[in-house]
């Protein structure tokens, strides 16, 4: 046990994890579950695995680029509950905003036809912005 949580420390020195990057991180190191969860929960206990914290991280870190969709649906893929997604989302800011800063980074002027239009309004949605970010962002751009 002592060598599993050496590892495990080692890793969150690197960087934050979410429980269960770190439980599939460790897993093959592990003489059983029940090992590998004790150390676990004995981490957890200490504050130096939150899944809060690499949330709030990770939002932070990815809000530049993404929009609240995109965010959510990679913290579900890190294995963090949808408590803590909620609780760390208002970090990233305003996602009318940031859609709009990601559209005059990408595009910069106005759509000139309703396929290029549809092309930026793809673009947005594949980066994870909702149809009202977009609807945002696009509508302050044809009112210039």
């Amino acid at each position: 046990m002592p060598d599993l949580r050496v590892r495990a420390l080692q890793c969150l020195t690197r960087r934050d994890y979410s429980r269960a990057d770190l439980r599939a991180r460790l897993a093959a190191h592990a003489e059983s579950a029940e090992e590998l969860e004790a150390v676990l929960d004995a981490l957890q206990a200490e504050r130096l695995l939150s899944d809060h914290r690499y949330a709030s991280q990770r939002v932070v870190a990815r809000a530049a680029r993404y929009g609240n969709g995109r965010l959510r649906q990679e913290l579900r893929q890190h294995g963090v509950s949808d408590g803590d997604i909620e609780a760390a989302l208002p970090e990233a800011g305003d996602e009318g905003e940031r859609c709009r800063s990601i559209w005059a980074k990408k595009f910069g002027r106005p759509p000139a036809s309703a396929e290029e239009r549809a092309k930026q309004m793809r673009f947005l949605q594949y980066r994870g912005f909702s149809s009202e970010a977009i609807r945002q962002a696009l509508r302050g751009v044809d009112e210039e």
